[in-house]
């Protein structure tokens, strides 16, 4: 079972490799607050276990992390998250910014979105402020 703090989701159809996939959500992970400097990340066993990925997958999805300096492996201990991308203000709970997120989700679903629209609304706007090179 995988700790309380990273449950990955692996979409096999979404073009996006699987490493990847793991990649990015433990970015967003760090960068919402939900996984801090000195926080485990699961063992590969647990992360094969539970999304029934080969484990190589999951290792390298790890080093690519730890080439980007976000984790450490530490032998016979685990993976340990190594800096935050967090900033509570902007991203946490009680931020401004989340809040009137949730408003305008919370509206959005009353007026019969589903997810495939609030995703396609959500990148137009994105792509109107945010160039390529800023998204990457």
């Amino acid at each position: 079972m995988l700790p309380d703090v990273i449950e990955f989701r692996i979409d096999r159809r979404s073009g996006v490799s699987t490493y990847m996939q793991i990649v990015q959500q433990v970015e967003q992970a760090m960068r919402l607050g939900l996984l801090n400097p000195g926080d485990r990340l699961p063992t590969a066993r647990e992360v094969v276990e539970a999304t029934a990925v080969n484990p190589n997958t999951v290792l390298k999805a790890y080093r690519e992390l730890e080439r980007g300096g976000l984790v450490e492996a530490r032998r016979g201990l685990g993976t340990f998250v190594t800096k935050s991308l967090s900033t509570e203000a902007t991203t946490g709970s009680g931020a401004p910014l989340r809040q009137e997120l949730a408003v305008w989700m919370g509206r959005a679903r009353q007026r019969g979105l589903v997810v495939e629209d609030v995703d396609a609304l959500y990148s137009a706007v994105r792509d109107e402020y945010y160039s390529a090179e800023e998204r990457t």
